[in-house]
């Protein structure tokens, strides 16, 4: 076994041979050296030798995913993954080294694969038919003139082509700089008025994941700040655009939008968001038409890649959105694969008029303060819907925004009725667009909250991941909920990702703190929690989520004081209970009584598992089940209600809602 190592080394499980052959078939029609292991007598010192050294000396791992890996916990392909994914720790940030390809919809939350493979962007292969522009990045990829890539911990998103050009011939460099010199003046003269903002370098050490994008908020031209939600509402679809190009890793909206009213520079951005390039422009409406000027500068260099000015009508708004992304992805040398046009305009709208109402919907429901500000956003989707009947973004929107009313104002029969409402919605947008990954988050959230279907919660969340993978708020919403239903490890992983995208985003950090919470680590929890206090000291909720978290680690006077700092007096009631004070906890249950009568009946039941009275806290859950109460998607995987879980009553009540394996 003195044979050199091979450029690429394919894994792959045994079931997935034949797509696997397909892939190194056409890798090495190119001329590309393919370490394909195809001995059914695997084992052995020698053998095992060899496959180290190939691993250890390889300069791409290709991991071929699929349905066959992620339902297998053994085979010898899970020893190649480990050690990749230990090389992974060990090369130098600046190379590339895995390639995840996948065969299905399979996603990174179901397929139990290690943290490095889930940094990085997946590659989708159908039944192993690799397109020759796979075999082309590949090539660059392996090519000794590419710079390196840089990525977090080593691992550089799939495919992907760095953004320096530092190392490039020098004519190539110079032509470079003489286009984004003639695109920065074009920027300039395009609209004066509005200024980039300072484009300092950024200090070399800066590694961010090669072609990771934000976007920034686009600032209004229009001399009318009730134009806002249009400025606001054009940025997001952009970046909503972006974010369906597999290929792009795009920070999420509430990260993004966080420095809305800052003015920062771009290396600030930058730094805060991990990105290697940031988007930023400015629209100008008047009436039916608008200008539309954008510039991509890459963080790294502080270099423009590429500006342009586009004047649009209104009814081109889903062509202008292909265009800027196509021209975003081409700019940062992403390949595209597929019909991108396709991808973006899924579930949108020709129709000005409703294209404006649904962006009212959008910022009214993005910037609540509460019920009334969920009700005016309800109330503009439905204008959106009627001046157009096949928009599935706005039967998407309007199903998740009711879902949240009802399950906030409702009462009695009303509480059916508009969970039906929300599920009718959502199966429209369904029906409309199959691929929307929105419509699928929509129908997942009506049925885990609302009709308690949580095999379907479970199916939804799975397809919008699969859909979405790069969709912070799909991700963040599939991990707490796969963490409720026991899948603890798949659910923290998805949750980490989403917080890569959405780092500076609460729900991102809740959602990751839930899911820990869930499995019982309590202090990954509470580190969790601690970093959603940094990000919104305001939020009231992640005070007592905090003392939850360091009650659950027999803390209890410290979980009092972050419970009293936020007044939670479910969480009041056990710490008092726990210290002894159980005046104080009665006194905390009674307050919380008074406030929320049965519609608490679920937390009723928490409490008095951890007093330790068991018969009250199966009355209370019974009568939870009765009412449909919130809370009971928890029920499976609730550590306060550990105390409950060999109660014969207990065990009646899981079985009836039949949650999925």
């Amino acid at each position: 076994m003195t044979e050199p190592s091979h450029a690429v080394f394919l894994s792959y499980a045994s079931q997935d041979a034949e797509a696997a052959q397909k892939i190194c078939d056409a890798l090495r029609a190119a001329g590309i050296e393919v370490f394909l292991d195809q001995s059914e007598l695997r084992g052995g010192d020698a053998w095992d030798q060899k496959i180290r050294r190939e691993i250890h000396d390889c300069a791409l791992f290709i991991p071929v995913i699929s349905a066959n890996t992620a339902s297998r916990h053994e085979g010898y392909f899970r020893l190649e993954w480990d050690l990749a994914d230990q090389r992974t720790h060990r090369i130098a940030r600046s190379r590339v080294f895995v390639v995840p390809v996948c065969l299905d919809a399979t996603t990174e939350v179901a397929a139990d694969v290690p943290e490095s493979f889930q940094r990085v962007q997946w590659t989708r292969l159908p039944g192993g038919e690799t397109p020759p522009a796979f075999v082309e990045r590949m090539k660059r990829l392996l090519s000794p003139e590419l710079p390196p890539a840089s990525a977090a911990s080593g691992a550089s998103p799939a495919i992907r082509e760095p953004v320096r050009a530092s190392r490039r011939a020098k004519s190539l460099l110079l032509a470079i700089v003489a286009v984004a010199a003639c695109a920065g003046l074009a920027y300039l003269f395009a609209d004066k008025i509005w200024v980039s903002k300072n484009l300092t370098p950024v200090p070399a050490a800066f590694a961010p994941p090669p072609h990771s994008i934000a976007v920034l908020p686009f600032v209004n031209m229009s001399g009318d700040k009730d134009q806002e939600y249009f400025s606001e509402g054009l940025t997001e679809e952009l970046l909503d655009s972006l974010s369906r190009i597999n290929e792009l890793q795009v920070a999420a909206r509430t990260s993004s939008f966080s420095f809305q009213g800052e003015h920062p520079d771009i290396a600030t951005v930058a730094h805060k968001l991990n990105v290697a390039a940031v988007l930023e422009g400015s629209v100008r409406r008047s009436g039916q038409t608008m200008r539309i000027t954008a510039q991509l500068i890459n963080a790294v260099t502080g270099f423009h890649l590429w500006s342009k000015t586009y004047d649009r009508d209104l009814g081109d708004v889903l062509k202008l959105q292909t265009e800027i992304a196509t021209a975003v992805a081409e700019a940062l040398k992403v390949t595209l694969l597929g019909d991108v046009s396709a991808k973006i305009e899924l579930g949108g709208t020709r129709n000005p008029a409703a294209f404006d109402a649904y962006l009212r919907a959008s910022r009214a429901y993005q910037s609540r303060q509460g019920d009334e500000g969920i009700a005016s956003a309800i109330a503009a989707y439905t204008e959106a819907i009627k001046l157009d009947p096949n928009f599935a973004l706005a039967f998407a929107g309007r199903s998740y925004a009711v879902t949240n009313y009802i399950g906030n104002v409702a009462t009695g029969a009303a509480i059916r009725e508009g969970f039906e409402k929300a599920e009718a919605d959502a199966r429209r947008a369904i029906s409309l667009a199959p691929e929307l990954a929105e419509g699928h988050l929509a129908l997942a959230f009506v049925s885990e909250a609302g009709t308690l279907d949580f095999a379907r919660a479970s199916e939804e969340y799975n397809q919008a991941a699969a859909l979405a993978p790069g969709n912070a708020m799909v991700l963040s919403n599939g991990a707490r909920f796969a963490a409720l239903m026991g899948h603890f490890e798949a659910g923290i992983a998805a949750a980490r990702r989403a917080v890569v995208l959405d780092p500076l985003g609460r729900i991102s950090h809740s959602n990751l703190g839930r899911a820990l919470y869930a499995a019982r680590r309590y202090s990954e929890a509470a580190a969790a929690f601690a970093d959603v206090i940094s990000l919104n000291p305001t939020f009231k909720q992640s005070y007592g989520e905090q003392g939850l978290a360091v009650y659950g680690l027999g803390d209890f006077d410290s979980a009092r004081a972050w419970c009293e700092r936020d007044e939670d007096q479910r969480c009041l009631a056990l710490v008092y209970h726990k210290l002894g004070r159980h005046a104080d906890a009665e006194a905390a249950l009674a307050t919380l009584k008074a406030a929320s009568g049965d519609d608490a009946a679920y937390t009723y039941a928490t409490i008095y598992a951890q007093w330790d009275d068991r018969p009250k806290a199966l009355e209370w859950l019974e009568t939870a089940m009765r009412l449909r109460g919130g809370g009971l998607s928890n029920l499976k995987t609730d550590p306060l209600l550990d105390p409950l879980r060999k109660e014969p009553r207990f065990q009646a009540i899981e079985r009836e809602l039949k949650f999925p394996s």
